[in-house]
Order: structure tokens, then sequence, then C-alpha cells
């Protein structure tokens, strides 16, 4: 009798477990989408990871000349309106730093290890580098791509003051990499540093990390990798 009961019971039992797990199977294997435009460093930061990782994305380009970011469309996806955005499924998020961060989690097994694994202190380090990334280099190197890469580019006068004090902050931060470099080959959080660093490396700020002999070699050598090579392909088409 049980076995009989059991028997009309597994197509139901069935039904129930697909719904249980449907959305997180939909999630999974749902395509993953970057909205962003090739230009924007924030896009860049994003675009690294997602190459370093070796997974499978399309990227959907949204023109910031015709306004395309401050669309009802894209503010569903980011409301600040700015790119990059990002939507897995019934996922989306935004931040170049929080979307860099799921996708180095969620793909710990592809591509090039972005963690790393080990005891809460190393944890702990990791997370300690990365916000020194975000709260004291790219502040001041964000505000001098402005001024020495974007500004040039689109025939704007340069504000000598704005450099002058900008250098000096990022030079005081990359002092502090110099020592932190001269025991440790790489930082954490190193791919955030190259959209930023690639534009300083070919301006008059290049003298802040070419004075500095770690640094140099460790933006020589994060510029190097294949994944940048293939965000900067992109800005080709």
């Amino acid at each position: 009798m049980k076995g009989k009961l059991l028997f009309w019971l597994l197509p139901a039992i069935m039904v129930v477990w697909m719904a249980a797990n449907w959305k997180t199977t939909k999630t999974t294997m749902a395509v993953m989408k970057v909205h962003g435009n090739a230009m924007s460093t924030s896009t860049q930061r994003a675009l690294a990871c997602f190459y370093e990782k070796d997974v499978e994305f399309q990227f959907v380009n949204v023109n910031m000349g015709a306004g395309e970011h401050k669309s009802e469309s894209f503010l569903s996806l980011n409301p600040f309106g700015q790119v990059p955005a990002f939507e897995q499924g019934d996922l989306k998020l935004f931040e170049s730093r929080a979307i860099t961060q799921y996708i180095a989690q969620e793909y710990t097994d592809k591509g090039t290890q972005l963690l790393l694994p080990g005891s809460k202190e190393t944890m702990a380090l990791l997370q300690l580098w990365k916000e020194v990334e975000a709260h004291q280099f790219n502040p001041p190197s964000t505000k001098l791509v402005f001024e020495l890469h974007y500004k040039p580019l689109f025939g704007m006068a340069t504000d000598t003051a704005a450099i002058e004090e900008n250098e000096a902050a990022l030079a005081k931060v990359l002092d502090v990499y110099e020592a932190r470099l001269a025991e440790s080959k790489y930082l954490a959080g190193d791919l955030h540093h190259l959209p930023n660093a690639h534009y300083l490396m070919r301006s008059s700020a290049k003298k802040l990390f070419d004075s500095r002999p770690h640094v140099s070699a460790w933006v020589a050598d994060i510029t190097a990798r294949p994944a940048w090579s293939k965000v900067l392909d992109l800005q080709k088409h």
C-alpha cells in the first residue's frame, strides 16, 4: 500500500521540488549581461574581472552620449543612472566593485583566483587593501584621469591646481603601495586599479609610478595581463 501511495505521489513531489529549485536554476543558467560603455573606467573595472574569470557574458553597450544611461529601462537596472549595471536572471547589480565581488565569489572554480582562501586574518587583509583602493587610490587617481585624459580628449582646459593637488595626494598613496609591494608582489583588488593606472601611465602623472620601483614593476605587470588587453579591445569596436 505504501509503495502504491508513493508511486502516485511521486509526480506531485517532483513538481514541488522543481518549483522550489526553479528560481535558483534559472538564475544559475541565465545569461550574464554587463550594461556599460567601453570608455567608462567603472565599466572597464568590471569587465577586467569577467575576462580574468573566463566566464561567458554578453556586453550591452550603453550610448551615454545619447543619454541611454538615464532612460527608464536602464534606471530599472541602476537607479543612479551610472554604468555599469549587471543582470543575470532575476539578479540585478550595480557598482563595479559589487559586481566584481559577486563574480569572484560565484565563479571561484573558473579562471584566475581573485580571492585569498584561508584564515579570517587573510580575508581581512584582502578586504583591507580593497578598501584602500576604493577610498585612498581611487579618488585622486579618478580626478587626475579626468584632468589629464578626458579633458584633453574633449578639448577642455585642464585645471593646474587640481592636477597638483591630486598628484600630491596620489603620491602619498603610492608611497604606502611602494612599502607594501616591497613585501608582496601584489596588493589585493589589483584589478580594480587597472583603468585609472592605465590612463595615468599615458600622462604626465606617469612619473609618480616610475619613481617608485616596486610600484612601477607592479603596474607594468597588471596592465600587461591578457584580460586587460581584451578590455581595451572593446574600445576598437
